[in-house]
């Protein structure tokens, strides 16, 4: 939805790798489709060739980025391997940074001073809840404070920080989301990712979900609620770049994913709710609406203000009586913004 130019990640998968315990939730190998766990020199140079291979015109920034395991949580000696490998790119101009994700807890002062070493410019911080009963369930193995900490000795360092969350972990509802997002934008992240919890075979979650001990969320009450914690971190300018598993090959509806709020394009569910819920509000301050009307709506936007099947034009047709809307691409609009002509 904003309309900045975004970074043109390399991802480089490690599942559980460096992982102290296994949370409830996941099981990376079914997320990401990786089978092994940390890439030989040889793996990682093929990932990062065939990657830069695809990179677009528009996309300059190119960064390197760790992701599916607990990044710090690998032995030292590792991770100064695969950041050295990494920088071989940054040095010979193909790639800007690297980046990667890790839990809260393996943020310390010792670690950092590896990190300083080389050309990492954003660590991102698996934070899930800043509700600690809610971490216990999920059997994270940190707290909140944690994070608190965590943030504070990166932001220290200047690292770009990124904070992950998800809903509808056990023992969460959307006060406690709505509560974690309010407390992560307190931490004031530079961006944030908003992940509902499904239910990925293979997984502690999918035992509690087959003895009917776990109930997740429907798509709908996931998109509700992904939307009100986005809404939170929109109101303290916070960046949310991801809502929603990434579609991958590694994810089956049915078989990969057994439960819970998945669409492979989650987002822009989340996007079309917030046009539709704005698209309502402007029309019910009209104080005379006729049988036809015109949205002008940035170009990009188009699909996000229809809705899934135009669903949402069908809603506003169906709530106001209205014959025809005629939707008008106008790329002088902010990608966000619409207006409504009404001739009343």
């Amino acid at each position: 939805m904003d309309n900045i130019l975004k970074e043109f990640i390399i991802p480089v998968f490690i599942p559980h790798a460096g992982c102290p315990n296994q949370c409830v939730f996941c099981n990376q190998k079914t997320v990401t489709g990786e089978k092994k766990g940390i890439p030989s020199q040889e793996e990682l140079h093929d990932i990062i060739s065939t990657f830069l291979k695809y990179k677009g015109k528009k996309r300059s920034r190119v960064q390197i980025g760790f992701y599916g395991g607990n990044f710090l949580g690998l032995e030292t000696d590792i991770i100064s391997k695969l950041l050295s490998a990494a920088t071989s790119y940054v040095k010979n101009g193909l790639v800007e940074s690297i980046r990667f994700s890790t839990r809260p807890d393996t943020i310390d002062d010792r670690k950092l001073d590896i990190v300083n070493s080389f050309p990492v410019s954003t660590i991102e911080l698996g934070a899930q809840s800043m509700d600690d009963n809610v971490l216990a369930a999920a059997k994270r193995g940190h707290t909140s404070s944690d994070t608190i900490k965590a943030v504070s000795l990166i932001k220290k360092r200047d690292f770009k920080t990124g904070l992950q969350m998800m809903t509808g972990l056990p023992n969460d509802d959307e006060k406690r989301a709505l509560y974690t997002a309010q407390r992560i934008s307190e931490l004031s992240p530079d961006f944030v990712r908003i992940y509902p919890t499904v239910v990925l075979a293979g997984s502690r979650l999918a035992v509690l979900y087959l003895k009917g001990k776990y109930a997740p969320l429907s798509l709908e009450e996931g998109v509700k609620i992904t939307k009100k914690v986005y809404l939170v971190f929109r109101e303290n300018n916070i960046r949310v770049i991801r809502m929603g598993l990434q579609a991958t090959e590694g994810l089956r509806e049915g078989t990969t994913i057994l439960a819970g709020p998945y669409h492979p394009a989650f987002g822009h569910l989340v996007y079309s709710e917030l046009f539709l819920d704005n698209m309502i509000e402007v029309l019910q301050s009209k104080s005379v609406l006729h049988e036809e009307i015109r949205i002008r709506v940035h170009p990009k936007s188009v699909s996000e203000l229809r809705g899934l099947k135009n669903g949402n034009i069908s809603k506003i047709k169906s709530l106001f009586d209205i014959k025809s809307v005629c939707v008008v691409p106008d790329p002088f609009l902010p990608i966000s913004g619409f207006v409504i002509d009404t001739n009343g």
